[in-house]
């Protein structure tokens, strides 16, 4: 197969197979309240790999939740995907560590953890500043009770 044809099927399939993720409901706990949002959970490596690449928008109720299944350092990156997002870096106790804001679309440049984490939250740019979402706040979430 050319390289031309595969980049098209990559770009016209991943929409599809986007749609057909199933949701998960998830909570940040702020100052001013809970905030939910229905999330996609990353739960193995192909998904954690795919991520949010190749999406060209992303529902401000929406987000991904990576699962990385052991607590260690990690580090995120933005190759091949075109929405600035949010990434809350979240403690095996659902504590959130850390946010990087606004991240750049279509980078490579590594975007760490800072700490050992359990999971990372995606959702789109300016949701954190927007719903004063901090470090230190909490999320809720299967993933995090299990613990």
């Amino acid at each position: 197969m050319g390289r031309r044809l595969v980049l098209v099927l990559l770009l016209v399939l991943a929409p599809m197979v986007a749609a057909a993720q199933t949701f998960e409901p998830l909570a940040v706990l702020t100052a001013s309240g809970p905030h939910r949002f229905q999330v996609e959970v990353a739960r193995n490596d192909a998904d954690r790999a795919q991520g949010l690449m190749y999406r060209r928008s992303l529902p401000p109720d929406r987000g991904m939740l990576f699962d990385f299944a052991r607590v260690e350092p990690v580090s995120m990156w933005m190759q091949n995907t075109y929405v600035s997002l949010d990434m809350l870096f979240i403690r095996p106790d659902g504590t959130v560590a850390r946010i990087a804001q606004r991240t750049e679309p279509l980078s490579t440049r590594q975007i760490p953890s800072g700490e050992p984490v359990l999971a990372v939250l995606e959702l789109v740019a300016g949701t954190a500043e927007r719903l004063g979402i901090k470090a230190g706040d909490k999320v809720e979430h299967p993933l995090f009770q299990r613990r």
